[in-house]
């Protein structure tokens, strides 16, 4: 496992990583599903520096080298089935967990507040973070998510079998179904298996737990709808989308942007639930025009 520091935060410690000078405001970024800080490549992290900010990236509860869950005995599957029928007594914890870790890392980096970043389920704790610690927040960029009611950025079934295949347990074999996902859900134009591949050796470098997704997923499916507060925020906000996301559908970012008031909304058409490298200068600049809002 990779030697970061780490934050104690909201009873858990979380691994993290920062690039620039700390004098500048703070960008934070929050991943999304399973996925570690990693994913935030440094090469698109080294975009936002160069526009002026301090990157903090680092791994959610239950990945990497954060804090992993323990929950001896859960059968995730039949947990779902409670969730769909109101009982959420056995979810090991809710997005709001998620946001109150984030929330507890700033604090730990002496940072009042922050411009965040999050994608998939990365945008949902930022969100439910803006939400439920607004003065955490100065502006909020919510990347291919979405606001959590129903039927609303829902996955293409076609999906189902690459997202629910029996997990690996081994070095090659977790590394080959990273990929695998990464390209199933990702821009086949701009697919970089390379690149993939090295996300993929880093983060089973990094520390790979197997129950992360389902932990996970159980947090999203039982948080509910973040659309009441999402309507109530009152700062600048991004929303961008992909037109071939898959896995979290355009709705979604369509949704979230009809919900808070004045946010702006790109969509981007030769992208899906992934961010291609030729789509970086692009969404640094839209991330940091937002910034310069409240400059």
């Amino acid at each position: 496992m990779t030697d970061v520091p780490t934050a104690a935060s909201n009873g858990i410690d979380l691994a993290y990583e920062t690039f620039g000078d700390p004098s500048n405001p703070t960008l934070l970024l929050i991943m999304g599903l399973g996925a570690q800080r990693v994913m935030w490549d440094e090469g698109f992290c080294a975009l936002l520096v160069a526009r002026g900010f301090h990157v903090v990236r680092f791994d959610n509860r239950d990945v990497g080298g954060s804090t992993w869950i323990e929950t001896p005995g859960l059968d995730v599957g039949a947990t779902v089935m409670e969730v769909f029928g109101g009982d959420t007594s056995k979810v090991p914890y809710f997005i709001s967990d998620m946001a109150a870790d984030a929330a507890g890392l700033l604090k730990h980096l002496g940072v009042e507040s922050a411009h965040v970043v999050g994608a998939s389920m990365g945008g949902m704790i930022a969100q439910a973070l803006a939400i439920e610690h607004p003065t955490r927040v100065a502006t909020l960029t919510s990347i291919m998510s979405t606001t959590g009611e129903p039927g609303v950025g829902e996955a293409s079934p076609e999906l189902t079998s690459v997202l629910l295949k029996p997990v690996a347990t081994d070095r090659d074999g977790i590394i080959a179904n990273g990929i695998e996902v990464h390209r199933a859900i990702s821009c086949a134009e701009h697919f970089d298996e390379d690149r993939a591949r090295q996300i993929a050796e880093q983060a089973y470098e990094n520390g790979f737990n197997p129950e992360a997704v389902g932990h996970q997923l159980l947090a999203i499916l039982a948080s509910g709808s973040r659309a009441e507060g999402l309507a109530r925020l009152d700062l600048p906000a991004l929303v961008i989308h992909g037109r071939q996301d898959k896995l979290v559908g355009f709705s979604g970012g369509q949704r979230t942007a009809e919900l808070i008031a004045g946010a702006d909304f790109l969509a981007i058409d030769d992208m899906a639930h992934d961010l291609p490298r030729p789509h970086w200068t692009r969404m640094a600049d839209a991330i940091a025009g937002l910034a310069n809002r409240v400059a």
